[in-house]
């Protein structure tokens, strides 16, 4: 018996790893005709997102607007981390819902439909070599490189529905980029929940050095960046290491969450303020270094002294993009029964935090000015059909800026050319640039 094609309409929420799972099932629904209208669609499929509450939020309202709007017959599958983590309740609570799925199936989507029965594995999917098929773009691609996470952080809970550490072998990922080199993707970024332990499970330490080896011999990578790493797994040989590559960027993404011992203790995050500042200095001072990361304001415990102390050094460091996050009171952690912060202060400290953010970015945008760019062009931009819109190259994609191109000494430009540009201003998060020549 073989599974019915038709249209498939799949929103995948939440962070970037999420998105390869839902490209692994695009790539078991190849068959199917993708539609951006969920109203014509046979197969709907949610991926959702359950780390923090806003997230949940997102995820029940767009699997409830999908049901509301989706024709007669077609059928609507929920999967991912909030239908993993809260699997007994959200089934009896979406009757509106045909199929239910968790974190261990994502290769078994085409099975699911077939057999038009739930799916619970006990394992979470770890992707070995299956096709992949990649949205959003024709040079970039994310490549997850493992599951699960080893870390005690007491406002986490998702090792409690992905697992501990599992890391996916050097082989499967090599293959894995080759392929999509043959495909013309030159672009890479590299993630996991914690990406500095990648094969720890396997009593190796510094691992990701030998994922740049392996990855740099390839040849057509053009530009890759890692993603997530951890301060209490990062050291200054792989650091050290990212810094003499050829192929990866000086893109460095460490959320550090906190800079006051004592937050950084209560939160359990098995680094302090000493160890921080000297692998943020030693990424600091690599030439042309990127730095990302992101804070949580308001976990409990947190004083006026500690949320002011991290003001300060978010002021005085010059981080190129910071994320900041209202606490998120979850379940089953270590900070779901501490004393909680008042929301009215966690809100007044967030405005406070954001302001010192927005200058900070605005600083690092600015920088870029009379700077000579490699970019990828993306198509159309933002701000419309006036511009090109493109990617630096060291940025991460989507997240960290957009460059409007608004002249050109080339006439023919192809979405995904790489090419040098001269940046001729900064404005509101993003480059106004002039293409010069292909790179």
């Amino acid at each position: 018996m073989a599974l019915k094609v038709g249209k498939l309409h799949l929103v995948s929420l939440g962070c970037n790893k999420n998105l390869v799972d839902s490209e692994i099932m695009l790539g078991r629904l190849s068959n199917f005709t993708l539609t951006n209208d969920a109203s014509e669609a046979d197969v709907i499929i949610v991926n959702t997102c359950g780390f923090i509450a806003s997230a949940k939020q997102e995820s029940i309202r767009t699997i409830l607007e999908l049901a509301d709007i989706k024709k007669s017959g077609s059928t609507l599958v929920v999967t991912g981390c909030l239908m993993q983590r809260y699997r007994d309740e959200l089934m009896q609570e979406l009757p509106e819902v045909d199929l239910f799925t968790g974190v261990g199936d994502y290769d078994k989507i085409d099975e699911i439909l077939l057999k038009k029965q739930n799916l619970f594995s006990p394992e979470v999917y770890l992707q070995s070599n299956e096709e992949r098929v990649i949205t959003g773009s024709n040079y970039h691609a994310y490549i997850k490189i493992s599951e699960g996470c080893n870390q005690k952080c007491s406002f986490c809970a998702i090792p409690n529905f992905r697992g501990k550490l599992k890391s996916r072998p050097l082989n499967f990922i090599v293959d894995e980029v080759k392929n999509l080199v043959e495909k013309g993707f030159y672009d890479f970024s590299f993630l996991s929940q914690d990406s500095s332990s990648w094969m720890r499970d396997y009593g190796v330490s510094d691992g990701l050095i030998q994922l740049i080896d392996a990855i740099e011999k390839i040849q057509g990578v053009k530009s890759a960046r890692i993603l997530y790493l951890y301060p209490s797994t990062t050291t200054k040989r792989l650091i050290e290491r990212i810094i003499s590559s050829k192929v990866f960027h000086n893109y460095f993404d460490m959320p550090i969450q906190h800079i006051s011992d004592r937050m950084l203790k209560i939160m359990k995050r098995g680094s302090g303020e000493a160890k921080l500042k000297e692998l943020l200095s030693l990424m600091r001072s690599a030439p042309n270094s990127f730095l990302r990361t992101g804070v949580i304001v308001g976990h409990p415990g947190e004083s006026e002294e500690d949320f002011e102390k991290l003001c300060e050094f978010l002021s005085s460091f010059n981080f190129d993009r910071i994320s900041a996050f209202a606490y998120s009171r979850e379940e089953d952690t270590a900070a779901f029964d501490m004393e909680q912060v008042g929301v009215k202060i966690i809100s007044k400290r967030l405005s406070k935090i954001e302001k010192i953010i927005k200058k900070s970015i605005k600083a690092s945008f600015d920088a870029c000015v009379g700077r000579d760019i490699i970019v990828s062009i993306e198509g159309e931009s933002s701000e419309g059909e006036m511009f090109y819109g493109a990617k630096m190259d060291i940025w991460d994609k989507d997240i960290d800026g957009e460059v409007l191109i608004n002249e050109s000494d080339i006439k023919r430009l192809h979405v995904g050319g790489r090419y040098h540009c001269e940046v001729l201003d900064s404005l509101e998060n993003k480059l106004i640039a002039k293409l010069t020549k292909k790179a």
